[in-house]
């Protein structure tokens, strides 16, 4: 272990390398200072379980749109550079609102004030996510490629790491201390984050605004185009791609050629260019995202997170009001949570990946049906007549959730790195991700409408079992829209 992070080491410089550690592990300790937000909006501003829920989907909409910070970075340098600039900013937007949420009792206590400066910092958290995602493919091209999935593992070790500490620290912390000085701890953590800024070098960049698009997580191909034939291919050898049926009609070769679209040095001023840098990057990424190779499976994982209602903050105060849960025990759930995450990574890798992904979505829905009705279990207190506790079902529930719902989210990882065509992959990746981000936070709003319809709210749980119910029906709904996946994909190609 110690001699493979040396070797990580001197082939990024230890600046970088603690920077990509140090950036993932915030990621994940995050749920350190969430978990005081959830009580903040619970306890002090006393809003009910939509209205809380309807705060914090507002407040993560930056994490919808992070194709735009990558598009940003690579068309608009600052200063010659393309990352380390923006990345301060980044840290800026998730250093500030913290401090000034820990010092100012008025904002803190303001639901409209408080759901500004939660959605800032997300803003600089989900930038920095996609910068840092560039910054790590950039670093391992070429003669350090073969870094490339060692330097993907530390920042996943990093991250759950991450959270395991935030999780566990998190509850603690309301016991011990007021919410104002855990804003103020958790922004140490973006301080150094800036200040290990400073000692990163990137090389300046040409001065002249570019209209290619990044190509983040791999190479352009010869001509930095991309035709149909990309399309089916995948970067897999053609025994194992997708192929249209011999009736079908003729392809149509479908070509975004970059080269082309460069702006004469001449021509116009330094805004102008870029604004037509902008354009090409935005029109490429829509031309190569409305392939129906890629839409298709895009719109089933959209369509998996609408029409499930999100019922997790409902949950959260129904055991935290109803069933006396204390933060500390939450927060080593969510321990746990993070424990089955990784189980599910290591389960689909190791016997799962072969497998049809139709086969694989189909059984995770339906497991995730079951163990949501552990919650209506839970909720009409069949648990205590079978002498099963409280917390031995939310630790049990919570530690198989999370696993089950990582054996859905492997497949759309595979599926994202398959579908990227030569060229624009990290922009289209980040896209990728932001459709699922929205699908969550778009489940987010229907859970809270739910909740709302039901007059499911602080002290009131009466209707929370029909809720679940009705969560548990619409589990099965994206079963219906599989015919979207392509059929032959597996973990293996796609």
């Amino acid at each position: 272990m110690i001699e493979w992070l040396k070797q990580l080491r001197i082939a990024f410089g230890t600046s970088f390398l603690w920077l990509v550690c140090l950036i993932y592990f915030t990621q994940g300790f995050r749920s350190f200072v969430w978990t005081a937000v959830s009580y903040q909006l619970k306890d002090r501003l006393k809003l009910s379980p939509s209205a809380s829920q309807f705060v914090t989907s507002i407040a993560f909409f930056p994490w919808s749109i992070k194709p735009i910070y990558g598009i940003l970075s690579d068309c608009i340098p600052i200063k010659g550079r393309k990352r380390i600039p923006y990345l301060v900013i980044a840290t800026l937007l998730s250093l500030f609102p913290w401090v000034i949420l820990g010092l100012q009792e008025s904002i803190r206590n303001s639901r409209d004030q408080l759901m500004i400066f939660l959605l800032l910092q997300n803003l600089g958290s989900a930038m920095a996510d996609v910068v840092i995602d560039a910054m790590i493919a950039e670093a391992a091209r070429l003669e350090k490629a073969k870094f490339a999935g060692d330097l993907q593992s530390v920042s996943w070790m990093t991250m759950a790491l991450g959270g395991m500490c935030g999780s566990l620290l998190g509850g603690h912390a309301l016991s011990n201390f007021p919410m104002e000085n855990i804003f103020l701890l958790f922004a140490v953590l973006p301080t150094v984050q800036l200040l290990s800024c400073a000692f990163v070098k990137e090389s300046p960049v040409c001065s002249k605004p570019s209209s290619e698009v990044s190509t983040s997580n791999g190479d352009d191909g010869p001509n930095g185009n991309i035709s149909d034939e990309d399309e089916f291919s995948t970067g897999m050898p053609k025994t194992k791609t997708l192929r249209r049926k011999k009736g079908s009609k003729k392809k149509k070769k479908i070509t975004i050629n970059r080269n082309n679209d460069k702006m004469p040095e001449k021509d116009g001023s330094f805004p102008s260019q870029w604004f037509r840098s902008l354009r090409v990057a935005g029109y490429t990424l829509f031309k190569a995202f409305r392939q129906p190779i890629i839409l298709r499976p895009m719109a089933w994982f959209f369509l998996a997170q609408v029409t499930i209602p999100n019922l997790s903050t409902v949950m959260f105060y129904y055991q935290t009001e109803v069933l006396n849960l204390e933060a500390s025990f939450l927060g080593t759930a969510r321990v746990i949570g993070w424990t089955g995450l990784m189980l599910g990574t290591f389960i689909y890798n190791r016997f799962l990946k072969k497998m049809r992904l139709r086969r694989i979505l189909m059984f995770a829905h339906v497991a995730l049906s079951l163990l949501t009705l552990l919650d209506v279990v839970l909720v009409t207190r069949l648990n205590v007549s079978l002498g099963i506790s409280d917390q031995t079902m939310v630790l049990f529930g919570s530690a198989l959730s999370d696993a089950v719902n990582q054996f859905k989210f492997m497949p759309f990882l595979i599926l994202s790195g398959h579908l990227c065509p030569p060229g624009i992959e990290g922009t289209l990746f980040a896209l990728f991700m932001s459709i699922n981000n929205l699908g969550s936070t778009i489940g987010s709003f229907v859970g809270a409408s739910l909740a709302s319809i039901l007059n499911i709210s602080s002290g009131s749980f009466d209707n929370l079992s029909y809720g679940i119910v009705i969560q548990v029906i619409c589990t099965f709904m994206p079963v219906g829209f599989l015919f979207l996946i392509p059929k032959e994909a597996t973990g293996i190609s796609a």
